[in-house]
C-alpha cells in the first residue's frame, strides 16, 4: 500500500532528509586516498549521532554498518571494512538518518583523487538522469515515465541499468511501496500523487547490466568487473512538483 504523507508529516521527514544530507557531506569532506571505509563509515555514524539520529541502515535486515560504502565495480550494498580508499577510486556511499518517526536515505558515488575520464562520464551520466527524473516529479507522472527516461538517458551514452534493484517508498519505514524502477515503459505504471514520497535512485553499469551477489550476501559487484555509480535523493510530490528533502 503506498502511505500518502500529510504536510505536517512531510515536514517531519524534511529534517530526517537534512541530516542525511549532512551525513553524507561530511563524508564527501573527509573521503581521501589512504582512510578505510571502515573509517569513513564512523564519519558519517558519528555526524547522525550527533545530530539526535539514529542510522537508518544499522541493523536493517541485520547490516553490520551505519553506510553502505561500496567502491569501483561494487554496485549497492558494500560493507565497510579495513579496505583502503585508493586515489582513483570511485566511491558510492548510501545514507539513512532516522528521527522524529521518519527515515531519509540518499546516496552520492564520490571521485577519489585523479580518476579516469570515463569513470567521471559514468558519474555525469548517472547523476544527470536522477536530476532528469526529479524534474519529472509531479502529480498524474507515470512511475513508467521517470524509469523510461533514466534508462533512456544512460543507455544513450553507452551504460547500462541495473535491474534487479530500485528506489522506493520512504516513510516511516525505509522501504515502502511504491516500487521506483531505473526502466520502464512510457505511460505505464502507477501515476504520482501528492504527498507520496519516493527515494529515485539510478545505479548505472559502464559495462553490461548484469550483476552478481558476493558471499557476504549484502555486496553487490558488476558481472563484468566495471565500475558503477550510484545517486540517490528522497523526494516528495507536491501540487508544484518535486521537492527534494535530502539536499543541503
Amino acid at each position: 500500500m503506498v502511505v500518502i504523507k500529510s504536510n505536517s508529516e512531510i515536514e517531519k521527514m524534511r529534517r530526517a532528509g537534512a541530516i542525511t544530507a549532512g551525513a553524507l557531506k561530511a563524508a564527501e569532506e573527509a573521503i581521501r586516498p589512504g582512510m578505510t571505509t571502515l573509517e569513513l563509515d564512523g564519519v558519517i555514524r558519528r555526524f547522525i549521532t550527533s545530530h539526535g539520529a539514529r542510522p537508518s541502515f544499522l541493523g536493517y535486515g541485520g547490516f553490520p554498518a551505519s553506510a553502505c560504502i561500496s567502491v569501483n565495480d561494487e554496485v549497492i550494498h558494500g560493507i565497510p571494512s579495513g579496505r583502503k580508499i585508493l586515489d582513483g577510486d570511485i566511491v558510492s556511499v548510501d545514507v539513512g538518518a532516522y528521527i522524529d518517526g521518519y527515515h531519509g536515505d540518499s546516496a552520492k558515488t564520490f571521485a577519489v583523487g585523479n580518476v579516469d575520464k570515463k569513470v567521471l562520464d559514468l558519474m555525469k551520466s548517472t547523476e544527470e538522469s536522477l536530476y532528469l527524473a526529479i524534474d519529472m516529479v509531479r502529480p498524474g507522472t507515470r512511475l513508467g515515465d521517470i524509469g523510461a527516461a533514466i534508462a533512456r538517458h544512460n543507455e544513450q551514452n553507452g551504460y547500462s541499468v541495473v535491474r534487479q534493484y530500485v528506489g522506493h517508498g520512504v516513510g516511516k519505514d525505509l522501504h515502502e511501496e511504491p516500487e521506483v524502477p531505473n526502466y520502464g515503459k512510457e505511460g505505464h505504471g502507477l501515476r504520482l500523487q501528492a504527498g507520496m514520497v519516493i527515494a529515485i535512485e539510478p545505479m548505472i553499469n559502464m559495462g553490461t547490466a548484469a550483476i552478481k551477489v558476493m558471499p557476504d550476501k549484502w555486496t553487490v559487484k558488476t558481472r563484468d568487473g566495471s565500475p558503477s555509480a550510484h545517486f540517490e535523493h528522497t523526494v516528495a510530490v507536491t501540487a508544484e512538483g518535486a521537492v527534494i528533502l535530502t539536499r543541503i
